[in-house]
């Protein structure tokens, strides 16, 4: 890659982390424009991370076309590309020392059994009815909050509005809070930066990292986009792929997104240049704290 890849040496780290469900698209675009732009204006590093722990809802191949897909828009990690899929190892780890702990707990509570609580679990039903056995981490009665570089202070009450969220399903797949955790200190994370969709789950990210031993990153969520009725832009309303052989118009629409000065990226025409360009003149403080409306075309 060009001058727009170059990497300082500082200890800042940043990632990109999809999921390979469906194509990446104009959302998927704006968090990886994003988290690149917040970790390049630090000097520091970006990584690549294939979050591969939830097979059913994965498509085949898709991990490799994202892959191809960042490559065709300049986005080059700094490293090779962890696949969640061969970390379970770490996950087993993990989720022992929970146990160990007293801080996890086996569940064969069935999403009907906690119809009652929406679905919050606050202590498994006396008689379950889950044909296999979940592990959760056990929550406190205890508020937990941050305060969110674009959104500002976020806070959660664990016990009331979260429950004991389970680490490892039934049928054996990680989830995604304890893998997440896990990945983000064993890289190196030192910011992370992705959709506004995941700003409730920091706070029980949080806890999870305190009960691990582990550092807690900085947070930064992104706007979402979203149709003028509200709906999120996303792989559930089909939104068209973006396009790798033409790439420079869906990053001027992501740069746009992110609230920055749109003559920033004139005349620009290559992607090594429009991401030169748009490291030389990010302004973090201009990120909308609100989601972005946009044409769903």
């Amino acid at each position: 890659m060009g001058s727009g890849n170059q990497v300082g040496q500082g200890s800042h780290a940043g990632r990109f982390a999809p999921s390979p469900t469906g194509a990446l698209h104009a959302g998927s675009l704006l968090a990886a424009l994003g988290s690149w732009l917040m970790a390049r204006s630090r000097g520091g590093r970006w990584l690549v991370r294939v979050e591969d722990i939830d097979p059913p809802r994965e498509v085949p191949g898709m991990a490799d076309r994202q892959l191809a897909d960042l490559h065709a828009f300049g986005f080059a990690p700094d490293g090779p590309v962890w696949r969640q899929s061969a970390r379970g190892d770490a996950y087993e780890a993990a989720l022992q020392r929970l146990v160990a702990q007293g801080d996890a707990f086996a569940c064969r509570c069935s999403r009907s059994d906690l119809a009652a609580t929406g679905g919050i679990h606050r202590g498994c039903v006396e008689s379950p009815s889950a044909d296999g056995q979940a592990w959760r981490l056990r929550m406190p009665d205890q508020r937990v909050g941050f305060v969110d570089a674009v959104r500002g202070p976020f806070a959660q009450d664990l016990a009331r509005d979260v429950g004991d969220i389970v680490l490892r399903r039934a049928d054996g797949a990680w989830a995604y809070h304890l893998a997440v955790v896990v990945d983000d200190a064993a890289q190196g994370v030192t910011e992370v930066v992705r959709g506004a969709d995941l700003l409730d789950s920091t706070p029980r990210q949080l806890w999870l990292q305190g009960r691990l031993g582990l550092p807690a990153p900085a947070y930064a969520h992104l706007p979402l986009l979203r149709t003028p009725d509200g709906a999120k832009l996303g792989k559930s309303l089909a939104s068209a792929p973006v396009d790798p052989a033409d790439p420079l118009p869906a990053l001027r629409r992501a740069w746009l997104a992110l609230g920055q000065v749109p003559a920033a990226l004139d005349g620009v025409a290559t992607v090594d240049a429009a991401l030169a360009q748009a490291r030389e003149r990010f302004d973090a403080t201009r990120i909308p704290s609100r989601d972005v409306t946009v044409d769903a075309e």
